[in-house]
């Protein structure tokens, strides 16, 4: 992550937390400046994507080169943009003739990965690689289910954000050293403020 954005972390939605509602992820997406999202499946891999800025809703792709894909598990590894397009992000919901959901990478219906707005599925289609990051298949299937999702906000927002400061279960932060040393990786400390609040809400 840019050492620009590496400010402390703030945890802005996490299903374990606010429930499986894409609304609620969009909300957290949304209005916080750059953005980490965290996704496990259900097959146990560990994957997801940094958003170099704000997300918006919009029929249009968005974004720059800073953006990147990831795993976590079974391999830990970075996916930066290869300059063939610009299709780093990707966010709609409510259209009759665009896809609703979340992409990175790649193109419609073909996105390295994808969240769809009903809550719960989703794809990491690869063949044999993204075009956008260079990435294989993130998840355990090509169509997955969601296990959990995190957003962590990990730059400076356009906006002071309203706190939320509510119990829930362990982060995924927490109880995956894998997630950890991707971190360490990427030069950022978990000394977050999201992540504080949940240490201390599992003392």
């Amino acid at each position: 992550i840019p050492d620009g954005f590496s400010t402390p972390w703030k945890l802005v939605f996490s299903t374990h937390l606010h429930g499986e509602s894409f609304t609620k992820m969009v909300s957290g997406l949304m209005h916080h400046g750059p953005t980490l999202l965290l996704i496990k499946d259900t097959k146990g891999h560990v994957f997801g994507g940094y958003a170099s800025h704000t997300w918006e809703i919009k029929p249009q792709f968005q974004g720059d080169s800073r953006c990147f894909l990831f795993s976590v598990f079974p391999t830990l590894r970075v996916y930066t943009a290869t300059g063939y397009n610009e299709h780093f992000m990707y966010l709609n919901q409510h259209q009759q003739t665009m896809p609703n959901g979340l992409g990175m990478g790649g193109q419609h219906d073909y996105f390295g990965l994808w969240l769809d707005s009903d809550f719960g599925r989703g794809h990491s289609r690869a063949h044999p690689k993204c075009t956008t990051f260079g990435s294989p298949q993130l998840s355990g299937d090509e169509d997955f289910t969601l296990d959990s999702v995190e957003v962590w906000a990990v730059g400076k927002p356009p906006q002071p954000p309203e706190d939320e400061e509510e119990e829930g279960k362990k982060s995924i932060l927490v109880v995956d050293p894998e997630v950890q040393a991707m971190m360490e990786l990427t030069g950022k400390t978990l000394h977050s403020e999201g992540f504080r609040e949940l240490e201390e809400d599992l003392d």
